[in-house]
């Protein structure tokens, strides 16, 4: 799981190479002028920090416990269905809501407290089988974002969490029972990176036009039969 982490991290920082670089510029020249609410990039790096810190502090402190009490094949599959319930159910409510209003939020232009809240909805992927990206996309959704909008601030979200939590269990690689593994686990983590990358490109393509609702239905049907097979 370690090089999975930090694979798939690595494809979201080379997709999102630009944006990551434009982010890192502003957030530092923030930082030299003591300001907050510059340029767009200032703007979009603080609300990434803040939209992180929930998630990050979660990750600590409940992580371990949560595991615990849902590791169980038969908890991922009910938890798979509720994700694809989640997205079918805010794709519902966000088609309503937004029914009669023109326009879109900019990225740029999220508030700080939204962009906390859209960074909170990643807590629920402690549970197995919940979407970390689909589950912030959704409140992304709800905070007025367009689709595309909503999964790049997702995936940008997601990069420094999925590789922190990569790069801390690093270690765990060269204990005396892991190591023997390294090459097999190296070849995964590779694997894990080009399979995310394609993955990205082609969900950022989609959701220029596409919706969630084919990703509801999948989860929700392979999460119904998961639980088929597991009764048997």
């Amino acid at each position: 799981m370690v090089l999975l982490h930090v694979g798939t991290a690595t494809a979201l920082l080379i997709y999102f190479w630009r944006d990551w670089l434009a982010i890192a510029r502003g957030v530092l020249r923030s930082v030299i002028d003591g300001r907050m609410h510059g340029t767009p990039d200032e703007r979009l790096g603080w609300r990434l920090i803040a939209g992180t810190i929930p998630v990050g502090l979660a990750g600590v402190l409940l992580q371990k416990q949560v595991q615990a009490l849902f590791a169980s094949p038969r908890a991922a599959a009910v938890f798979l269905i509720i994700n694809g319930g989640i997205m079918f159910a805010g794709e519902r409510l966000r088609r309503r809501a937004t029914m009669f209003e023109e326009g879109r939020t900019a990225l740029d232009r999220l508030s700080v407290p939204t962009a906390v809240g859209i960074g909170s909805a990643q807590i629920l992927a402690l549970l197995p089988g919940i979407s970390r990206s689909g589950s912030s996309m959704v409140a992304g959704l709800f905070a007025n974002l367009t689709h595309e909008a909503a999964a790049r601030f997702a995936f940008l979200l997601a990069t420094p969490v999925i590789f922190g939590a990569g790069v801390l269990k690093i270690p765990d690689l060269f204990t005396p029972v892991a190591l023997p593994h390294l090459p097999v686990y190296l070849l995964a983590g590779v694997v894990a990176g080009v399979a995310a990358f394609l993955s990205v490109a082609y969900l950022m393509r989609y959701f220029r036009v596409g919706q969630l609702d084919p990703f509801a239905y999948y989860c929700a049907a392979f999460g119904i039969l998961s639980l088929i097979l597991l009764s048997r």
